[in-house]
């Protein structure tokens, strides 16, 4: 069978997860570190995302075998791929919208809140997290650093006041993602495809948890961690977390 001509997705790709494992791994184990600390004091961790296709990182952290079960989806659907995509692009761009968020799911002193917003300057990411910094909480922030940087600052997505999600860290960690988002040329056609963002954000959001999994066994705490549904026993043994965080989070 003839191999099929991916003009290199693939290859830049997993090019792209390679470089975030050199050059991120002590970032990843510091925002594990925060997350083990709300495991170990029997927390949840919250998950924010800024908007459009970010948020399905967000919602691959959440309620997923493997995954764990304490994940709090900060969700607001209007900021989704479920929204229409002009209604989302704008509400994205408006101002307050995402501190609105954040007051709703009431975040608090020492809160864990894990951000993805691979651009990082809109409105909805920024203000969410001057709300969150504002109310004591503590940002495990991934976002590509070359969107952040080389935006211009006048640049109109920009939040007014012309800050990055990296400002408002208490942990960075840098997905890489060139600005554009899509890898792939095909000869021919002007316009790249093929973006990477996710592909890398959803192996950052595994690497964190696999990480925090590994530092919690590694204090003698046992992580809470849901088993796949789809499997036989599956139900029976997520009951006691269903029971227990049905209460907590707002998306269960």
């Amino acid at each position: 069978m003839e191999k099929l001509n991916d003009f290199g997705y693939v290859a830049k790709a997993f090019a792209n997860i390679q470089a975030v494992l050199e050059t991120q791994s002590d970032n990843i184990r510091r925002g594990a570190a925060l997350m083990a600390d709300a495991v170990a004091a029997d927390k949840l961790i919250h998950v924010y995302a800024g908007g459009g296709h970010t948020t399905l990182a967000m919602g691959e952290m959440f309620f997923r075998a493997g995954g764990l079960a304490n994940i709090n989806p900060l969700m607001e659907t209007a900021l989704s791929v479920f929204n229409q995509a002009l209604k989302y692009l704008e509400l994205e761009r408006t101002v307050n919208f995402g501190a609105s968020i954040i007051k709703y799911y009431d975040i608090k002193q020492d809160d864990v809140v894990i951000f993805f917003h691979n651009i990082g300057i809109n409105p909805a990411t920024i203000d969410a997290a001057m709300e969150v910094k504002k109310r004591g909480g503590k940002i495990i922030a991934v976002a590509s650093s070359h969107w952040q940087n080389e935006m211009p600052p006048d640049h109109f997505i920009r939040h007014p006041s012309g800050k990055n999600l990296f400002d408002f860290a208490d942990v960075c960690i840098d997905d890489l993602n060139p600005v554009g988002d899509a890898i792939v040329e095909v000869p021919g056609f002007e316009t790249p495809i093929a973006p990477v963002s996710n592909v890398v954000d959803f192996t950052i959001a595994h690497l964190l948890e696999i990480e925090t999994v590994r530092q919690c066994v590694e204090r003698g705490v046992t992580p809470p961690v849901w088993n796949s549904a789809n499997t036989p026993g599956g139900d029976e043994k997520n009951a006691a977390y269903l029971k227990k965080y049905k209460p907590l989070v707002k998306c269960l």
